[in-house]
């Protein structure tokens, strides 16, 4: 009888029904399981009975992040970790967590305030990047290129009803090249570097930014092993900055999409992320 995996998400993406597509050939099946229906908690939830492993693949951080912490408690393996989840759900705790572990990453300074803010522009300089803690896609990622309006996007940031959502990272605007690397396992299957779209100066694929392949890169490579070896092995995209003074991590993606990158590769990135999970089966 084949394994039973549930991918767990809000939704049914290109990536998710190619894993379901592809399962049955590894002798996998794999059933995409609504996150938003679960109803978690008993130890013996009646939503993840019978599955032999759950792969998070909620857009959300948070969501995800307590839907893996429970389903580990449960005793079933989980792709990632609770940890490495939450890890990657709060930019200041990923950043923090890494450059303790000596991974590169970009200069930071955590604002919480007007205050913080203005300090902060100060001390760094423009432009700068104002970025908040928690969310993805690149939505909420401003560049202030002039000190003068630096205030005046605040404004912004305080009508925000909740502490949560004003609290952000400025850091320096690197114009240099972004990287995106899929890592399967502990090893990169695919690397792109990102080209920004028309005006849009933010690099992610979630804006349409174009992607071309990237050769293998011995330093992105180290960077990238110093990424999993501080989250623990999994399924991740990890943005790097490419800089005159080498590569830093930017952000790492729990649950990364990987159309864009699997355009310019011919890798069959499906068949490496099923054997991870098979690998974590045995």
């Amino acid at each position: 009888m084949a394994a039973k995996v549930a991918v767990v998400a809000d939704r049914i993406g290109w990536e998710e029904r190619r894993l379901i597509d592809a399962a049955p050939a590894a002798g996998l099946r794999i059933d995409w399981v609504n996150d938003e229906s679960l109803c978690l908690g008993h130890p013996k939830a009646p939503s993840l009975d019978g599955y032999q492993a759950v792969l998070v693949r909620s857009r959300s951080y948070t969501r995800g992040g307590l839907i893996a912490t429970l389903a580990e408690s449960s005793g079933v393996p989980v792709l990632n970790s609770s940890a490495a989840i939450h890890a990657c759900e709060n930019k200041l705790v990923l950043r923090t967590v890494l450059r303790s572990a000596g991974v590169p990453v970009p200069d930071f300074r955590l604002t919480l305030s007007r205050k913080d803010f203005a300090r902060a522009v100060a001390e760094i300089g423009t432009p700068v990047v104002l970025k908040p803690i928690y969310g993805g896609m690149g939505k909420r990622v401003t560049l202030i290129r002039d000190a003068d309006l630096a205030h005046s996007v605040y404004d912004y940031v305080e009508d925000l009803g909740h502490a949560f959502e004003q609290a952000g990272l400025v850091e320096p605007y690197l114009a240099a090249g972004s990287i995106r690397c899929l890592v399967v396992g502990r090893r990169i299957v695919a690397a792109a570097e990102f080209e920004t779209a028309g005006a849009d100066w933010r690099s992610n694929a979630a804006l349409g930014n174009r992607s071309r392949a990237l050769t293998d890169d011995p330093e992105v490579r180290k960077v990238v092993d110093g990424v999993v070896d501080t989250l623990g092995p999994g399924i991740y995209g990890v943005d790097l900055f490419r800089t005159p003074e080498g590569h830093l991590v930017n952000e790492v993606n729990h649950a990364p999409a990987w159309r864009g990158v699997a355009s310019t590769t011919d890798v069959d990135i499906e068949s490496a992320v099923i054997r991870h999970v098979q690998e974590v089966l045995t």
